[in-house]
């Protein structure tokens, strides 16, 4: 299992500055979306630079695998939010179980370096939004059952901030369709090609696996997703906010 090195790693530190800026309460609004736009921007270009950088250099951005475990409250909302970040950078994820007593959950992510990375660090900033969002929540008079609506929140809220920021990876990937390796390959080729491998080891790791789909009881979806899509990951607006310019590059 190896080490995060975004303290050694310019780009990530400045992504995590960027972060950080964007989710101190002393920030001006503006200023903050600013920060997380850019942030976000940087992030996804990050993993398509990395990606033709090291291009025949697997020493310089191998695959890597790493276990992450999520504590209660909310286990497996942070799990299914881990997993599909994974998923939308690059990486493959599986979720092994509860670890132990309190039940804590396992999730087994498997990739290259600087897309593991880049997961662990778009977690650590999504987590704080979804939990600080869902603590925030009123459930409505006459729910049923008041943990069902939270948790069917929480899945309306992780759907949507992955489907914004899928868009967001796939707008970088494209953008480097026309772009060459270190080696002179295609973006597009090089991408594919850390695809397929990511995916083999991941096989290789996990050859029994299982895809299923989360379900839930609650009628709390439709409030999270509109949650998801004011999330501030960047790359769009939030909803009713005023347009701010852009940082310089």
């Amino acid at each position: 299992m190896s080490t995060p090195q975004a303290d050694v790693n310019p780009k990530l530190a400045t992504i995590q500055a960027l972060l950080a800026k964007a989710e101190n309460p002393g920030t001006p609004e503006a200023e903050a979306e600013l920060a997380r736009t850019r942030a976000m921007e940087m992030m996804a270009k990050y993993g398509v630079d990395e990606a033709l950088l090291s291009d025949g250099q697997p020493s310089r951005d191998g695959i890597t695998d790493r276990y992450f475990d999520f504590p209660n409250p909310w286990a497996m909302s942070r799990v299914r939010l881990m997993c599909f970040i994974a998923q939308s950078v690059g990486c493959q994820a599986v979720h092994m179980g509860v670890q132990g007593a309190g039940g804590a959950r396992r999730v087994h992510i498997v990739g290259y370096e600087s897309d593991v990375q880049r997961a662990e660090i778009l977690y650590t900033s999504l987590v704080l939004q979804m939990l600080g969002g869902l603590s925030a929540q009123i459930v409505p008079f006459g729910v049923r059952s008041a943990r069902a609506w939270r948790n069917s929140w929480t899945l309306g809220f992780i759907e949507r901030v992955i489907e914004r920021l899928k868009a967001i990876e796939e707008a970088a990937r494209a953008a480097a369709s026309g772009e060459t390796s270190a080696t002179g390959r295609s973006g597009e080729l090089v991408l594919a090609d850390r695809d397929a491998m990511v995916q083999a080891a991941y096989r290789r790791e996990h050859p029994n696996v299982r895809t299923s789909r989360g379900s839930y009881s609650g009628s709390g979806y439709g409030d999270g997703a509109a949650a998801g899509n004011r999330a501030d990951i960047g790359g769009t607006r939030r909803i009713g906010a005023k347009a701010a310019g852009a940082l310089a590059a």
